[in-house]
């Protein structure tokens, strides 16, 4: 039996700045002898044309040196490289400067005159973290390329709405995204997401309309222990943990004033105050969705004025996919491969007949609605491919493409007939409560609501709307729902 040969792992390599040859001629003999790799730079701007050129894990920058002083080299490596470790050198009486730089990201200072231990020790521990960091990196790479799903699309309007979120991405604006419900406004949140410079970092969805009003202050700024009844220990707000990377606020329309007030001041000066706590600097970029029209709040008092002009810096609007029909054949096409797969089934095209008719369909549910079509009938084929007869009746019938009437007797109680209506679009929607609320014109709190008091109860079909075929799988219900697809 042969020994498995392993792939080699790569030397970490030291960037050693200083002016002073002896220093420089030190520190490569030390860190040499540790088996390090070892580059030199007598002033700033070539140790920016090292960083530049390699791979540098570590580097040693003294903070005096004529020309660019190690502060100002230290801001720009960190903003070439902002995952490179830096120890910088100190003489003796100058720790307050080694301190300050520290703030700024340095990982460690050492002091002169220079120790071999203290050298060495410095270097290792910052190499560990620097190993940590990456490792993190790949593990983060690796989740996104496995969750991620590009947007499918060829349709004019949506190839001009890419374009815009693609400038959008490069930048720290925030992004406001318009639509109905089931066009992909959390997809095309994580888009932005993956082409920004914060694409390493996390990206927090928080659904603001299934969160109660009671908590959501909470969930959102944090509380400190014993704010609140029930608050036995401290907690980080979605704010915080996204710390250098972005907060998705979808349903934005559904936070009350109150919380309003705490938003404007998070977006405005980058600061949020935890329940019963202090205030604290958090760096975030911003993106909000909502299907309601916020003007229109704002002119009904509900959403305040200042903060719809703090968050609409870069709207952009998410077309109804029957404004870009053309992309149905792609979008089922696409979802046909992927419930194939998770199904088992042997599902491989669409019949002439079945395109024609998901093409002439309004499609009020958009992209989730399509999407949920295709696992139904993917489900339910009995052949290789899907003919129309597989899809619902509501697609294949030209005189209801909206679904079921409801009628009432006269003299039925409001309340009944709220009642019902509530029920029957849900389970038209397939539980989505979004849709729902907007085919009824009310808020998704509502909905809400009525289903926590019992008015409309999960046993008449609220969670998982009654399948239209037995043996047919219901609709995931859409609340914080990570796979919303706009594709």
């Amino acid at each position: 039996m042969h020994p498995v040969a392993l792939p080699m792992q790569p030397t970490p390599t030291v960037l050693v700045v200083d002016d002073e040859a002896s220093i420089v001629d030190a520190l490569t003999k030390v860190l040499e002898k540790e088996s390090l790799a070892v580059v030199t730079a007598r002033n700033g701007h070539e140790a920016l044309d090292v960083l530049r050129r390699q791979r540098i894990d570590v580097m040693v920058t003294d903070l005096r040196m004529p020309g660019m002083g190690g502060d100002d080299l230290l801001k720009a490596a960190k903003a070439i490289v902002p995952e490179v470790e830096v120890i910088v050198m100190t003489a003796y009486g100058t720790v307050e400067s080694a301190v300050e730089a520290m703030k700024r990201g340095a990982y460690d200072f050492i002091s002169k005159p220079l120790k071999r231990a203290q050298v060495v020790a410095a270097v290792r521990k910052a190499l560990d973290k620097a190993a940590l960091v990456a490792e993190n990196s790949k593990l983060r790479a690796q989740l996104a390329a496995a969750t991620y799903r590009e947007i499918v699309g060829n349709s004019q309007v949506m190839r001009a709405t890419l374009e815009v979120a693609r400038q959008a991405a490069n930048s720290t604006a925030t992004v406001l995204l318009l639509g109905e419900s089931g066009t992909g406004k959390e997809l095309m949140a994580r888009y932005i997401h993956a082409h920004s410079p914060r694409s390493q970092r996390s990206f927090i969805p928080v659904n603001c309309a299934a969160l109660p009003e009671s908590i959501l202050e909470s969930e959102l700024f944090g509380h400190e222990k014993g704010a609140f009844t029930g608050a036995i220990r401290s907690r980080e707000g979605r704010f915080a943990e996204a710390h250098t990377g972005t907060l998705f606020l979808d349903e934005i329309a559904e936070i009350t004033q109150p919380v309003q007030v705490k938003l404007l001041r998070a977006v405005q000066e980058g600061e949020v105050e935890p329940v019963g706590g202090r205030t604290l600097k958090v760096d975030f970029r911003l993106v909000c969705a909502t299907n309601r029209d916020l003007v229109e709040e704002v002119k009904a008092g509900s959403f305040r004025e200042d903060l719809y002009y703090r968050i609409n810096v870069i709207p952009i609007r998410m077309p109804p996919l029957r404004d870009r029909i053309e992309d149905v054949p792609l979008l089922a096409e696409h979802f046909l491969r992927v419930y194939a797969n998770k199904h088992g089934k042997a599902v491989a095209q669409f019949t002439d007949e079945a395109l024609h008719t998901m093409g002439n369909y309004g499609w009020p549910g958009n992209v989730r609605e399509l999407e949920n079509t295709v696992e139904r009938a993917v489900v339910l084929c009995k052949g290789a491919r899907i003919g129309a007869e597989d899809l619902p009746a509501e697609l294949r019938d030209p005189q209801a493409p909206n679904g079921r009437q409801i009628t009432f007797s006269v003299g039925t109680p409001i309340e009944e007939i709220e009642r019902r209506m509530i029920l029957e679009t849900l389970k038209f929607t397939r539980g989505d409560k979004r849709l729902a609320a907007d085919l009824l014109g009310i808020a998704t709190r509502t909905i809400y609501r009525k289903l926590e008091s019992g008015f409309v109860s999960v046993a008449e079909g609220e969670r998982r709307a009654a399948p239209a075929v037995p043996g047919a799988p219901a609709a995931p219900d859409d609340v914080g729902d990570p796979d919303e697809v706009l594709h």
